[in-house]
């Protein structure tokens, strides 16, 4: 076990105050979300979640499909099969196929759907929770899933392939497992596969399969199929455009800003090396930045021949996944945990069932050696959080041998501006406005004196100066979030235990940012 601190994510001063009011249950948001993700309310979205029986087969054969050829264990195999029965339902994450993982907040959102299933399955034995990675495999943002960083080192992956990066050939990506330490080789044998989703699929479950993660693809013409009636709606009658605007303007009312706008078409045109957005157009539909045209009688016909062709963007990605999953709650980082309360509308038009949005575990992978730097510096856990600067000049009024605050004189004048207005008020009650002017003059120049004593003390201690940024930038990395930029390899290789150890030390329900000391 690691020895693990947690911090109210509202003092690390690192998220939006849209997220932060969700999180604490502001009341303002309620009529965006059906229920706040606690243990309890699961009871009432289980008996209110109705998933055709005809869509669980469907599901459960295209996934024993795309796991052919894959060797998995008896819990996979398990929680696939599970999938047929109504007592049985999922709670998913979702993610881009990123390189090797990338960011390590990947890995902890599959730790918090695993341990999220585990408690349900404790609390409501009488259903079985899923836990299930839902792969972007039909995502084309390529510059956001080439790279990721290991000791300090950026590795990146080029390539002229173009279209859905799930299609793409992996096999160059060998080359780079090969410059990898030992124990990273499970990469190499992933990226064997004949495609990106495919290579995802087998790290993922070499990483996860004996906790029964099931990782879906959900680019396959039998799913697509499931949702060909919103495919058609949003090409013919462009519902979701109105319905998400007119939520995103009730929460620009509320003061938030959204982040997602809906299109009048909010799908791709998706085939080999192709992802373009579908337009409207007098004659009927065109796709951007192509030759390719349909009209009007062409595009139903395309719609119920070939329903993979149709991609769903961020607006309705959301809703396929409820319409092919008896999902019951998703697991996003606090960017997806915002938009998708844009998205309640479009669920309640469809008549889909709206999850649980629950916050994935946050959390700081504190080293020995960094964490007894800290220490010795005296400052709190928070104070990580704080710039270095500022955790610096913090660390510097805390410990000089000197008097750096002219706090105790600032009252002072303040004292004697009053006396001087009070005296004045009785003589000529205009010359109030002269002395107030004088004191913010004064005022001002006392506090820029006392910046100069604070820098003048802050160059005796250069030492503690170069300790403080080299911890922040350790678990700051560029002044990001560790979480958001440090592969999983960088404590993975070191520790292979180290997932095992995520996996303990998270509770799914507990909303904080985790310190996680080594």
């Amino acid at each position: 076990m690691v020895r693990t601190e947690t911090i109210p994510l509202d003092e690390t001063d690192c998220f939006s105050p849209f997220f932060i009011d969700y999180i604490n249950k502001k009341e303002a948001l309620t009529p965006f979300y059906n229920a706040f993700p606690t243990v309890q309310n699961f009871k009432k979205v289980i008996e209110n979640r109705q998933f055709k029986d005809e869509n669980r087969s469907v599901l459960v054969e295209v996934l024993k499909e795309q796991y052919r050829g894959l060797h998995i264990n008896s819990e996979v195999s398990a929680n696939i099969e599970s999938l047929v029965d109504s007592k049985s339902f999922t709670v998913t994450t979702g993610h881009q196929l990123n390189i090797f993982t990338g960011p390590l907040y990947f890995i902890y959102k599959i730790v918090t759907v695993v341990n999220a299933c585990k408690t349900l399955n404790q609390a409501y034995p009488d259903c079985n929770f899923v836990p299930v990675y839902w792969m972007a495999s039909e995502d084309h943002d390529f510059e956001e899933i080439n790279h990721f960083f290991f000791e300090g080192k950026k590795y990146e992956w080029e390539t002229d392939q173009t279209g859905a990066v799930g299609h793409f050939d992996p096999s160059a990506l060998k080359e780079i497992a090969d410059k990898l330490p030992k124990g990273a080789g499970f990469f190499k044998d992933a990226y064997s596969h004949k495609t990106l989703a495919d290579a995802a699929r087998a790290y993922v479950n070499h990483l996860f399969g004996d906790r029964g993660l099931v990782v879906v693809d959900a680019d396959h013409s039998k799913l697509k199929t499931l949702f060909s009636h919103v495919i058609e709606d949003d090409l013919f009658e462009h519902s979701s455009e109105g319905l998400v605007a007119k939520t995103s303007s009730s929460l620009n009312k509320l003061g938030y800003k959204t982040q997602v706008h809906a299109r009048q078409i909010n799908f791709f045109y998706l085939d080999k090396g192709v992802r373009e957005r579908i337009e409207k157009t007098d004659a009927g539909f065109q796709v951007a930045d192509t030759d390719i045209t349909f009209s009007n009688d062409g595009m139903r016909k395309l719609i119920h021949d070939y329903p993979e062709r149709f991609s769903p963007n961020v607006i309705l990605r959301p809703l396929y996944q409820e319409t092919i999953l008896p999902n019951l709650a998703y697991v996003g980082g606090p960017s997806e945990a915002v938009y998708w309360l844009q998205l309640k509308g479009v669920f309640d038009h469809f008549k889909t069932a709206f999850p649980i949005l629950m916050p994935r575990n946050f959390a700081l992978v504190v080293p020995g050696v960094v964490s007894g730097k800290w220490g010795k510096s005296g400052l709190s856990q928070s104070d990580l959080f704080l710039s270095s600067e500022k955790a610096f000049e913090k660390w510097v009024k805390a410990n000089c041998n000197h008097e750096i605050s002219y706090a105790s004189e600032l009252e002072k004048l303040k004292q004697l501006e009053n006396s001087l207005k009070n005296k004045a008020e009785e003589v000529d009650p205009t010359l109030k406005q002269h002395i107030e002017a004088l004191h913010t003059s004064f005022s001002k120049r006392i506090e820029k004196a006392e910046k100069k004593l604070v820098r003048a003390e802050k160059r005796l201690h250069e030492d503690r100066k170069k300790q403080i940024e080299s911890v922040k930038e350790v678990l700051f990395p560029g002044g990001s979030l560790q979480e958001r930029k440090d592969n999983f390899l960088n404590f993975y290789l070191h520790d292979p235990e180290f997932v095992n150890k995520l996996l303990k030390a998270f509770d799914a329900f507990d909303y904080r940012m985790y310190l996680l000391f080594q």
